[in-house]
C-alpha cells in the first residue's frame, strides 16, 4: 500500500504540474474542448484513486472540481477569471496534500472546506444563482456517466527508479567509454589482426548504442521548466494589474534532468523580477509610445554541449543610476571607482550581493535577495549569467548551463602547446593554411580566410585564451565552426590531434565564467581538457560574423563585376547618430585609434597613423569615445593615391546592398536611402568620401540629363568601384569599351590618364578625360579632376545634349 501511494503522490503532483499551462489556455480560449476534456479526466483519475487508497481529503476536493468541469462541459458554466482561479486554488490545495503526505506533515481541514465553498458560490455567481445551493446534485451522476470516456488513453508502461541508481549507471557507461578509448588508442599503434578490429567495432557499437540509451534516461524536455511560467505570469499580472503577452520557445530542448531542477528556481525568480520591475503599468507604456500589453519571451536552444536559456521582455530595463547610487550608498563601491566602470559592468553591479533598487518591500521582490543568489546558483552548477539592458527598451537576461554528464564525440585539438576539445558538431569543416584553395588576409582590424571564394571571419585561439604563438611546426588548422547566431567563422589552431568519445562535466564556476568553455572533459588517457565553446569564443572575441562569396565582395580582374545587382556595404552609426552605410571594397580596415592621436590644425582634422599624418573627416572629442575607454572606432579609407581617416560610433555589420538606390537625394557625404532589414539606411556617396581624402570640396548636385557614357578600361578597379556606381546614381547608363554593343552617336566616352587607345567610337563623340592630380598639367590640359564631381557630372550633361566645350 505505501508503494501505491508513493505512487499516487507522485502521479498526481506530474499531473498538476502539466495541468498548470491547460488551465491557464482554457482561460483565454473557453471552448477549447480539448483541454477542458483533459482537465476533466485528471481530477476524475485522482477522485477514483482517492477513493481506493481511502484519501477523502484528495477525493472530496476533486469531486468538486470535477464537478464544476462536468457543469462546464455540459454549457451551464463558463470559465471566466473567477471559475479558473478557484480550479486553481483546488488544484494548489491538491499539491499541498501531496507535498504533506511526503513530508509527514498535517494541513487543517477547515481550508479545504473554505476552497470547495468559494468554487461553488464561482460557478452560482456565474450561473445566477445562490451560492448556498451548490452540492454534489445532478454533477455527480453525469461524471459517473462519463466515467469510460473519462480514462486516460494507454499510454506507455514505465517504471520508476531512484535517481542515484541512473547516476551509477552513467558513470559505469562513462567509464566503459574511457576504457574504450584507452583501447582503441593501444590497437591503433600495434596493428591487430582483422578479426580483433571486427570484435573491437562491435564492442564500440554496443558500448555507443548503451550510451545513448542510459543518457536519455537523465534527459528531460525543457518543458518542465516552462511548465510553472504561465500560471506564474497570469497570476502576477492580475496581482499587480498589468497586462503581459507570453511567449514560450524551445520547449523541446532537452537538458539533464539535474540542470532542469537546479535553473527552476533562478529562472523563476528572474521572471518574477520581470514582471515586477522590468515591465511598466498600461499607463506608463501608453505614454512612453508602447503597447499596453508587455512582452515577455523565455526561449530555451542547445549551443554544442550548453543549453542557452533567455529572458526577454520589452520594460524599462536597468535603471543603471540607481544601481550606481544603491551600490556607494552602502559603501561597496567608491564615486572614484564607478567612474571608470564602462556601462556593462555598471550594469553588472545588479549582482552585488543584497542590493535592491526597489522603491518599496512587497511579496514579489525588493528584500534585496536576488540576482546574487541566481548568478551564485547558475555558477554553482557550471553555468554563467549575462545581462544585455537597454534602457527604455528592455532587459535580456542570457543563462549558459552545461549539460551535466554526458557523453558526445569530440575534437582533441592543440593551441599554445595546450591541448582542448570542441564537439564535433560544432565543426563544419578543417582545413590547412597552406591549402591552395585556401588565403588570409587582415580587415577590420582582424583576420579573414576566404575558402573557395567564401570570405569568413577567423580568430586564432591563443589571441582568445592569452597563450603566446609557439614556433611553428607545420602548417596551422583552420576549422570552420558553427557561431550562436548561425553564421560560421574560422577559428585557427596549432593542430587537431584526433577524435574520440568525450565524457562532459562541468567545469569550475571561475573556469566557465570566461565564457569560452563549456565544461571539462577527460580524454582517453584520463587527464581532464577544457571543453571549448564555439559560440562563446565569437561572443567573447567580438568577433564581427562575415560571410560573404566571391560575388558579393567582388575580385580583382573581373569585367562582369560591374553588372552585379548588389555588393557588400558595411552598415554603420557615425558619431552624430545616422545609420549609414558604405562600399566595403573602400575600407581597408575598422582599428580603435586613441583620442590623443587626433588634432586639427588651420580648421583641418588630422590624425597621425605609424608616423604619418592622414586626413580626418571631422574632428573627435571626448564625447565620441567608446565607453570606459579613450579611443575612437574609426574607418581606414583608401583608394589608390589617398587615405582617409573615419571616425565612427560602431560597426553594426556587413549587409548585401541593392546597386539601385530606393531614393536618391545627394546631399554631402549622402547619395540616397535603400531599404536594410526593413528600414531606410543612408547610403554613402563614394565618390564624395574619397574627395575628402584627396582634400576636394564637396559641393552640392547639378541638374543632369540622362545619357549613356562609355567606360574605356573595364578591368579598373577604381572605373568599377568608383566612377560607374557614381554615374549610375546620377542617372546615367554605363557600358564599357570593347563590349559588342559600341558607342553610338550621343554617347559620352570617359578616358583616364591610364587608359590605352579609345575603343570604337564615331569620329565626333564627346571625350571626358579624368586626371589623377587635383590641378591640371598645364594650359592646354582639359582634362577633369576625376573626384570633382560636379565639373564632371556638368561636363557629361552638356557634352550628352551635344554642347560642345570650350
Amino acid at each position: 500500500m505505501e508503494e501505491l501511494l508513493s505512487d499516487f503522490v507522485a502521479e498526481t503532483q506530474e499531473g498538476l504540474e502539466a495541468l498548470a499551462n491547460i488551465v491557464v489556455a482554457l482561460e483565454a480560449d473557453p471552448s477549447d474542448r480539448e483541454r477542458l476534456d483533459e482537465l476533466f479526466r485528471f481530477f476524475h483519475t485522482v477522485k477514483g484513486s482517492s477513493g481506493f487508497l481511502n484519501l477523502p481529503r484528495f477525493e472530496k476536493l476533486s469531486h468538486a472540481a470535477e464537478d464544476v468541469l462536468s457543469k462546464v462541459r455540459a454549457g451551464e458554466s463558463v470559465p471566466d477569471a473567477a471559475i479558473i482561479s478557484a480550479v486553481l486554488a483546488i488544484m494548489d490545495r491538491i499539491a499541498e496534500l501531496c507535498a504533506a503526505i511526503e513530508s509527514g506533515d498535517t494541513l487543517d481541514r477547515k481550508d479545504d472546506e473554505v476552497i470547495i465553498a468559494a468554487l461553488r458560490e464561482c460557478v452560482a455567481q456565474s450561473r445566477g444563482e445562490d451560492g448556498a445551493s451548490g452540492g454534489e446534485g445532478e454533477g455527480g451522476t453525469a461524471v459517473e456517466r462519463e466515467d469510460a470516456q473519462a480514462r486516460l488513453p494507454g499510454a506507455a508502461r514505465t517504471i520508476r527508479l531512484p535517481l542515484m541508481l541512473i547516476d551509477q549507471l552513467m558513470n559505469g557507461v562513462s567509464d566503459m567509454v574511457l576504457a574504450r578509448n584507452e583501447l582503441s588508442r593501444k590497437l591503433r599503434v600495434t596493428e591487430p589482426e582483422p578479426e580483433l578490429e571486427a570484435a573491437f567495432e562491435r564492442l564500440s557499437s554496443c558500448i555507443a548504442d548503451m550510451r545513448d540509451t542510459i543518457s536519455k534516461t537523465r534527459m528531460q524536455r525543457v518543458d518542465r521548466l516552462f511548465m510553472a511560467i504561465p500560471r506564474m505570469v497570469r497570476d502576477l499580472s492580475r496581482e499587480l494589474g498589468k497586462k503581459i503577452e507570453l511567449v514560450l520557445e524551445g520547449g523541446d530542448v532537452e537538458m539533464d534532468r539535474e540542470m532542469v531542477e537546479a535553473v527552476l528556481d533562478p529562472l523563476t525568480h528572474i521572471v518574477r523580477n520581470s514582471i515586477d520591475h522590468g515591465i511598466e503599468m498600461p499607463a506608463e507604456r501608453r505614454a512612453a509610445g508602447k503597447s499596453e500589453a508587455g512582452h515577455l519571451r523565455v526561449s530555451a536552444h542547445q549551443s554544442g554541449s550548453q543549453i542557452v536559456i533567455e529572458v526577454a521582455d520589452d520594460g524599462r530595463g536597468i535603471n543603471t543610476e540607481a544601481v550606481v547610487n544603491k551600490v556607494i550608498a552602502a559603501g561597496i563601491i567608491s564615486q572614484q571607482e564607478v567612474a571608470q566602470l564602462s556601462e556593462q559592468a555598471k550594469v553588472d553591479l545588479i549582482f552585488t550581493p543584497g542590493l535592491s533598487t526597489a522603491s518599496q518591500v512587497t511579496a514579489i521582490s525588493g528584500r534585496g535577495v536576488g540576482m546574487d543568489i541566481v548568478r551564485a546558483n547558475i555558477e554553482r552548477i557550471g553555468g554563467v549569467i549575462a545581462l544585455t539592458s537597454e534602457p527604455g527598451r528592455g532587459l535580456t537576461i542570457t543563462m549558459r548551463v552545461p549539460l551535466t554528464l554526458t557523453i558526445i564525440p569530440g575534437l582533441i585539438l592543440n593551441a599554445g602547446g595546450i591541448n582542448f576539445a570542441i564537439p564535433r558538431s560544432a565543426v563544419i569543416e578543417i582545413l590547412h593554411d597552406n591549402n591552395p584553395t585556401v588565403s588570409v588576409s587582415r580587415l577590420g582590424g582582424g583576420l579573414t580566410a576566404t575558402i573557395r571564394s567564401s570570405r569568413y571571419s577567423m580568430i586564432e585561439l591563443e589571441d582568445v585564451i592569452g597563450m603566446p604563438m609557439l614556433e611553428r611546426q607545420g602548417p596551422r588548422s583552420l576549422m570552420l565552426v558553427r557561431s550562436t547566431g548561425g553564421n560560421p567563422y574560422i577559428l585557427s589552431v596549432a593542430s587537431v590531434e584526433n577524435h574520440e568519445e568525450l565524457v562532459i562535466r562541468p567545469a569550475a564556476p571561475m573556469v566557465m565564467a570566461a565564457g569560452i568553455y563549456a565544461g571539462m572533459t577527460l580524454p582517453d588517457n584520463g587527464q581532464p581538457m577544457l571543453l571549448l565553446d564555439a559560440g562563446g569564443i565569437a561572443q567573447v572575441a567580438q568577433l564581427p560574423l562575415i560571410v560573404e562569396t566571391a560575388d558579393a565582395f567582388g575580385s580583382q580582374g573581373r569585367e562582369d563585376a560591374v553588372a552585379d545587382g548588389s555588393y557588400a556595404g558595411l552598415r554603420y552609426i557615425e558619431l552624430s547618430g545616422e545609420e549609414r552605410v558604405v562600399r566595403l571594397s573602400l575600407v581597408e580596415r575598422v582599428e580603435d585609434i586613441p583620442l590623443s592621436q587626433f588634432g586639427v590644425s588651420a580648421g583641418r582634422p588630422y590624425v597621425t597613423l605609424g608616423g604619418r599624418i592622414v586626413n580626418s573627416s571631422q574632428a573627435v572629442g571626448e564625447s565620441d569615445c567608446q565607453p570606459g575607454t579613450r579611443e575612437v572606432t574609426c574607418l581606414r579609407i583608401r583608394d589608390d593615391l589617398h587615405e582617409l581617416c573615419y571616425p565612427i560610433r560602431m560597426v553594426l555589420d556587413i549587409e548585401d546592398v541593392s546597386a539601385e538606390l530606393d531614393m536618391s537625394a545627394r546631399h554631402g557625404l549622402v547619395a540616397g536611402l535603400v531599404l536594410l532589414n526593413g528600414r531606410q539606411v543612408e547610403v554613402v556617396d563614394s565618390m564624395a568620401l574619397l574627395a575628402l581624402a584627396g582634400e576636394a570640396e564637396v559641393r552640392p548636385d547639378c541638374g543632369v540629363r540622362p545619357t549613356r557614357c562609355v567606360i574605356g578600361d573595364a578591368n579598373d578597379p577604381w572605373n568599377r568601384e568608383i566612377l560607374a556606381p557614381l554615374l549610375r546614381q546620377a542617372g546615367f547608363e554605363v557600358i564599357w569599351g570593347g563590349e559588342e554593343a559600341h558607342a553610338e552617336r550621343g554617347d559620352v566616352l570617359l578616358l583616364t590618364a591610364d587608359d590605352g587607345d579609345p575603343p570604337e567610337t564615331p569620329a565626333d563623340a564627346p571625350i571626358v578625360r579624368l586626371r589623377r592630380a587635383s590641378q591640371p598639367g598645364g594650359p592646354e590640359d582639359d582634362s577633369i579632376y576625376r573626384y570633382d564631381q560636379d565639373a564632371l557630372i556638368g561636363a557629361i550633361a552638356a557634352l550628352g545634349n551635344g554642347t560642345v566645350a570650350a
